[in-house]
């Protein structure tokens, strides 16, 4: 977990069409599908960063919607009512711009907005995201279930990417996400009520936190396993393996079927 500080930079089933795409713009597809959360420290002069992505998780109803997937540390560390949420607009002359809004995530007296994984470090919320970002929201089926690794003969050596916001920086001044790339790091990887997170071999900064951690055509994977037929959300990146203050450049990732439990959480009864 992190608690960043620091100055502002300046600077399932897939649909048809995404399986016959090129293996670049699946990886742009999930790119649009990532945003910056910050919100200001109380000194006004540094903010807390965390990266989220979105999945179109449509209620039972078949209704649209939109849903934020994160760490939970990365918004229970913003104390604040509003975050800001990093949406990037378009411009005319085929350009980017960066226009982030506020997101509220506590309401007045302070209760979280979002739901939490009950026993993982990933949260989820829906969002009234801008009608670009909808379009671009990662499908559902997208998300790893819980046996998907093992189907699809995902294992130590494999390369997995990663989008984020290292140290709360962005790919450029329209605040697209850093992608990254590192190899699966841990054995056994399932069954996940073993092991419920796996290590990836990248050195993460303060910031990475709540980033996907996916695969697509564009990533390496070790000769005679089986390639998948689509891309997918493998997990969220929630922490990093620091013994003391020394970082060993070792990501800690969650699986992705709890990223499915969280949002089936968004449907559930209210208690009494």
């Amino acid at each position: 977990m992190f608690d960043l500080q620091i100055p502002p930079p300046s600077a399932l089933e897939p649909p048809a069409a995404a399986i016959s795409a090129p293996s670049w713009d699946l990886t742009v597809g999930l790119i649009a599908a990532t945003v910056q959360l910050d919100q200001r420290n109380g000194d006004a002069a540094t903010r807390r960063v965390g990266t989220g992505f979105l999945i179109d998780a449509p209620r039972p109803d078949g209704q649209p919607r939109t849903v934020l997937v994160t760490a939970h540390h990365v918004l229970d560390g913003m104390p604040d009512p509003d975050a800001r949420i990093g949406w990037r607009v378009e411009t005319p002359d085929g350009g980017w711009r960066f226009a982030p809004e506020p997101l509220r995530i506590r309401e007045e007296t302070g209760e979280p907005v979002w739901t939490r994984h009950p026993e993982r470090d990933i949260a989820v919320m829906e969002v009234s995201a801008p009608p670009a970002f909808a379009r671009a929201a990662i499908p559902l089926g997208w998300l790893a279930e819980a046996g998907s690794l093992d189907a699809w003969q995902v294992g130590p050596g494999d390369e997995l990417l990663t989008l984020g916001y290292p140290r709360g920086y962005s790919s450029n001044t329209a605040g697209f996400p850093i992608l990254r790339a590192g190899r699966v790091a841990s054995w056994p990887l399932t069954p996940i009520s073993r092991f419920p997170v796996f290590l990836l071999d990248f050195p993460v900064f303060p910031g990475n936190s709540g980033g996907p951690v996916f695969w697509t055509p564009t990533a390496r994977k070790l000769p005679g396993t089986v390639e998948p037929e689509h891309p997918f959300i493998a997990g969220v990146l929630v922490s990093e393996v620091r013994p003391g203050d020394e970082p060993l450049g070792i990501g800690i990732v969650a699986h992705a079927a709890y990223v499915r439990e969280a949002i089936a959480l968004l449907d559930a009864p209210a208690g009494p």
